[in-house]
């Protein structure tokens, strides 16, 4: 039985309280509690076990990413509006007692405070790109990332959050190995998310790129099927979530940092990303608040 009548307000509530988020004073901020954690790593063993034939190379990086990426990838150019960047002060003695008095008695800060080399992540697979550089095997080379992700869009819709899990593959390879790779996934995650009792459905999506020019970038996105998600209702049946997303880069990467294929051929990349708390949100959503009184067959495939 679902959780809610998807409705978020009504969701946000019930998850908290029912224990399983613990609700910060910014919106899209808050905590997870065991519950919330122990099926996430479930989902998240799932995932593991799915990709098992691709022999994936497994890396951690931390939640901040080098701001020259951002600029080298044009980031800042498409999403401005997502971006975090980490600022930190630099002053001497008597700019920190200023600095303190400001914030003492309620006044302005930020203009103390200088922008830093670093950015929050605000993609899980762009900090890989710089470490491919140089020659990737003929066959092409797999990479699995458990990363946070940031971006800035406040909401108090539970499943819009400023900071996030991504469990996220990436294939660099050969064009043609590459398309079938994001297209077999594009199955693989959808069959994932049904076995687990999500009515869950594939379609052609978009990035949210910003501005009047991002409707031009958007509509190409689309007409050339660049970019998939799967889609789960958790706060809305009219207007599934998306849980996870499949997306073609062609050149864009290799390009921007010098990646090739043995004898100088274009290589192009692919990227997967499950959405880790948006799957367990759905999961709650689906089948209810108490993971103990789940379907057994969800049950079976989470806790086998």
């Amino acid at each position: 039985m679902p959780a809610t009548d998807y409705d978020a307000l009504k969701f946000h509530d019930g998850m908290v309280k029912a224990g399983l988020i613990v609700p910060a004073s910014v919106p899209g901020i808050f905590g997870r509690n065991a519950v919330f954690e122990d099926v996430l790593a479930r989902f998240d063993a799932a995932v593991t076990k799915l990709a098992t034939d691709d022999k994936a190379d497994f890396v951690v990086f931390p939640p901040t990413i080098e701001r020259r990426i951002l600029e080298k990838v044009g980031y800042m150019d498409s999403f401005p509006q997502l971006a975090g960047t980490v600022h930190s002060f630099f002053g001497k003695e008597l700019d920190a007692r200023k600095l303190s008095e400001r914030i003492h008695s309620g006044g302005a800060w930020g203009d103390a405070m200088q922008m830093t080399d670093v950015s929050l992540n605000p993609a899980a697979c762009y900090p890989l790109y710089p470490t491919l550089k140089g020659t990737v095997p003929a066959q092409g080379r797999v990479v699995t990332m458990f990363n946070w992700v940031f971006r800035h869009e406040p909401s108090p819709e539970p499943t819009r959050m400023q900071a996030f899990r991504v469990r996220e593959y990436v294939v660099c390879g050969p064009p043609g190995r590459v398309l079938e790779w994001r297209d077999t996934w594009l199955e693989r995650g959808k069959r994932l998310l049904e076995s687990l009792g999500l009515p869950a459905k594939a379609d052609v999506a978009t990035d949210p790129f910003f501005g009047k020019g991002g409707k031009m970038l958007a509509a190409s996105q689309r007409e050339l099927k660049l970019k998939f998600e799967v889609l789960v209702p958790v706060i809305s049946k009219d207007n599934p979530t998306a849980c996870c997303s499949f997306n073609y880069h062609e050149g864009k990467f290799t390009e921007a940092f010098d990646i090739s294929l043995p004898g100088g051929d274009a290589a192009h990349t692919a990227c997967l990303g499950f959405g880790l708390e948006r799957c367990v949100m759905a999961l709650f959503q689906e089948h209810g608040f108490d993971p103990g009184a789940w379907p057994s067959a969800v049950r079976n495939i989470l806790w086998d």
